[in-house]
């Protein structure tokens, strides 16, 4: 039976615990994408805290493909140098980390970009916005496969295909962004073609031995979106794709405030956590490839039941751990309470702010056993 203090390793890479801090926008790289200081610092913590696995917020492969303020990139060799310090440190600080390569699409953010959006099919929503041509489709996937060797050569210790939530990868899979009639487009097959190429070519890089992660939806609560069996289908071909871990996910910004991977309302109860729980056990009985969980996740005992009856075989939080870098340490040790965190997007608003992601919640709050 597993647990969730226990060591466990994918591939060469070995984790302290089954736990992971989901890619997170931090808002605290500089205007290039390069990492500053405070971005090393962030994450050092959450090492410090005693996150098993740290995946760093979504870096951008392509400069179109940016899809926010002050976001981390990994779009050219230049990032290099600061992409290896982030690992040096975290490593110093016993953790492990991976880098998340995204491109956002249609959804970029042309206004620090200056570049148009592209997609998998025109866009009334996007004034300007390109459809991608069989070539464009090739350079894009060229792309995740250069972020992904620069990945290696800084020292991560794995890497991730975001595939989910809107972005440019989901788009394709998805038939309410995709319209094609061509090899990309239709059947499911083909609205997979260019993730599994992508997956294909991120392994021709980075090698058989390194840790290769794919972050899906399990369904997109959009009409015409990802439902939970096409979902299955796509995990099903990662996986004879040779990808060695999924993390499951949901939603999108389209789906509206309910269904978005952020839901805000602050869950009252372990009924109320664990979003995506029922899909997770549909994966599990599907995948032999391990499977990590997020959204939703608040208390131990939920992370643990989790891991213990086999619906995930990691546990992976994101709003918790801007609210307490160390609560999976303070879990270890003893004192089992719930996240503080009231799931307010609170955390959001000093990023547009210029101050980088925070809990002004709970600002300076400490967790102790009076509270």
């Amino acid at each position: 039976m597993n647990t969730l203090f226990e060591e466990t390793a994918l591939k060469t890479m070995s984790l302290q615990n089954r736990t992971i801090r989901s890619a997170t926008w931090e808002g605290l790289a500089a205007d290039d994408g390069g990492v500053t200081p405070a971005y090393i610092a962030k994450l050092v913590a959450l090492a410090r805290g005693g996150v098993g696995l740290v995946i760093t917020g979504n870096a951008f492969v392509s400069p179109e493909g940016r899809g926010g303020h002050r976001q981390l990139g990994v779009q050219d060799d230049a990032r290099v140098p600061g992409l290896a310090a982030l690992t040096g440190a975290v490593h110093a600080a016993g953790g492990r980390i991976a880098l998340q390569l995204a491109h956002a699409g249609e959804i970029a953010d042309t206004a620090h970009s200056g570049l148009p959006p592209v997609g998998p099919s025109p866009d009334p929503d996007q004034p300007g916005g390109e459809a991608l041509d069989v070539a464009g489709i090739a350079a894009l996937v060229a792309a995740f496969a250069r972020a992904a060797a620069r990945a290696k050569t800084a020292g991560f210790d794995a890497v991730q295909v975001h595939a989910a939530h809107g972005y440019l990868l989901h788009q394709f899979l998805s038939s309410a962004w995709n319209s094609r009639d061509d090899a990309y487009g239709g059947a499911l097959e083909n609205r997979a073609r260019m993730l599994l190429e992508v997956v294909d070519a991120v392994r021709a890089v980075v090698g058989p031995d390194f840790p290769l992660l794919v972050k899906c939806n399990s369904e997109d609560f959009v009409p015409g979106g990802l439902t939970v069996d096409e979902s299955l289908a796509v995990a099903g071909m990662l996986e004879a794709a040779g990808v060695d871990a999924l993390e499951l996910s949901g939603g999108c910004k389209q789906a509206g405030p309910a269904f978005m991977p952020a839901r805000k309302g602050r869950i009252k109860g372990p009924d109320q956590e664990a979003y995506y729980r029922a899909a997770a056990v549909r994966f599990k009985e599907r995948l032999r490839i391990p499977l990590a969980l997020v959204g939703g996740i608040r208390s131990h005992g939920v992370a643990e039941a989790l891991v213990r009856t086999g619906v995930a075989d990691y546990v992976a939080l994101s709003r918790p751990l801007v609210c307490e870098p160390g609560l999976i340490g303070r879990w270890r040790e003893g004192d089992r309470r719930p996240a503080l965190c009231v799931s307010d997007n609170a955390c959001y608003a000093p990023i547009f702010a210029g101050e980088g992601i925070r809990c002004p919640s709970f600002a300076g709050k400490r967790v102790s056993a009076a509270d």
